[in-house]
Parts: structure tokens; C-alpha cells; sequence
């Protein structure tokens, strides 16, 4: 079978893109947001979730042109996120709740504790 084109010809041939579904609301709807080619990594996509560049992520996929996959990604997302404001402390923004309420795993998480060399 014969490969088709690349829809992202600029970028490297082997990178994995994450792409985030938000949800505007009623009167504007959903739409996949748009991202610069060097804020579609996961660390990126991750990050510019918990500073509030989504207003209310719906979904999030990955895909990978060059490997020929795609799949949906919320869940490993939803449950980054949610580690990740454990480890720093602070409460998943309420503006990912949802997200964070549908898709993680909901499986309790056990934080590394910190052990101190005894004396």
C-alpha cells in the first residue's frame, strides 16, 4: 500500500503530536485548538493545560504520521495532570476537573515518600 503524504511535511519525520479537543460552550462549540508546531509534545501540552490555555478540554490524542498511529490520549493526560499538581502541591485548576474526573484513572496514587539517611 502506497504511504500517504505527511499533513505535517515540516515536521520531523518521528515525533509523537498531541492535539486537545476544548469546549467553548454552547454558542461556539468545540473545536481542536490550535498550537504551534513546537507546543504539540506532551510535556507542552501538559503544561499549557495547568497554566489555563484550554477553558475546558474535552479529549486529547495523539498521533504520529511516520509510525502510521494514532490514539486517544486523555487518560494518560488526566492522570499526569493530576500527579503532577500532587507532586507540586497544589489542587488540579478547576477548569480541568472535569477533565481530570472523566478520563483519569482514578486509582489512588501513592506519592514517594522522602527518606532521610539515618545517622
Amino acid at each position: 500500500m502506497p504511504r500517504s503524504p505527511s499533513i505535517a511535511p515540516s515536521a520531523p519525520d518521528d515525533v509523537d503530536v498531541y492535539l486537545v479537543l476544548d469546549d467553548f460552550g454552547t454558542r461556539l462549540g468545540r473545536a481542536w485548538r490550535e498550537m504551534g508546531e513546537d507546543r504539540t509534545d506532551r510535556q507542552s501540552v501538559i503544561a499549557d493545560m495547568i497554566e489555563g490555555q484550554y477553558s475546558n478540554p474535552v479529549r486529547a490524542v495523539a498521533f504520529n504520521t511516520a509510525d502510521g498511529w494514532s490514539r486517544d490520549a486523555s487518560q494518560e493526560l488526566a492522570d499526569e495532570i493530576a500527579r503532577s499538581c500532587t507532586l507540586d502541591g497544589f489542587d488540579v485548576p478547576p477548569f480541568l476537573q472535569a477533565f481530570v474526573e472523566q478520563h483519569g484513572s482514578s486509582q489512588p496514587r501513592q506519592l514517594p515518600l522522602p527518606l532521610h539517611r539515618m545517622a
